[in-house]
């Protein structure tokens, strides 16, 4: 009776086993197969579930930012984390917004990128702001009103014309 209890005992080890192995080596395949714009092999799976999702396109690794802050490039960006309730919920919201407004949002994923929570002083997500010269001038924190969204993009990316400076 006891050999019987060790053997389901180790069926179910070896199967709880190769079911972790089959779900990482799956996960890590969805990171290499689809378009990565990570520049990482290993993603978390939150991240994973967003590559093909279009609210999540135009993203940007801390080494572009970085590069394109020392240029002087102005810019607006949105930090997020694909596992912040509130991202999930003012995503779906603020993207539409940026794209029918022309503004070139860059996204910047801080679940992927933690350094990126102390190098652009981020307290909270979501987290939207604006560089200009390379240098922030404003931002927002955590989900606010659709309005507010348009005021700031109106204020700081959009000109008179309706066009993006």
């Amino acid at each position: 009776m006891q050999k019987k209890i060790l053997i389901i005992l180790g069926v179910i080890i070896v199967l709880v086993a190769a079911l972790y192995f089959a779900t990482n080596y799956k996960s890590e395949q969805a990171a290499v197969d689809k378009d990565n714009p990570y520049g990482k092999d290993n993603l978390d799976q939150a991240t994973i579930d967003q590559l093909d999702n279009p609210n999540y396109q135009n993203q940007m690794v801390p080494k572009e930012l970085d590069e394109k802050l020392s240029d002087g490039d102005d810019m607006v960006v949105y930090f997020y984390d694909p596992t912040c309730p509130h991202c999930q919920k003012l995503t779906p919201r603020l993207v539409p917004i940026a794209q029918d407004m022309g503004v070139d949002m860059k996204k910047l994923n801080l679940l992927e990128f933690r350094d990126g929570w102390d190098t652009y002083d981020i307290d909270s997500t979501p987290t939207l702001v604006y560089y200009e010269d390379g240098e922030e001038v404003d931002r927002i924190n955590g989900p606010q009103p659709d309005d507010m969204y348009r005021q700031f993009f109106k204020e700081y990316v959009v000109n008179d014309t309706g066009e993006t400076d």
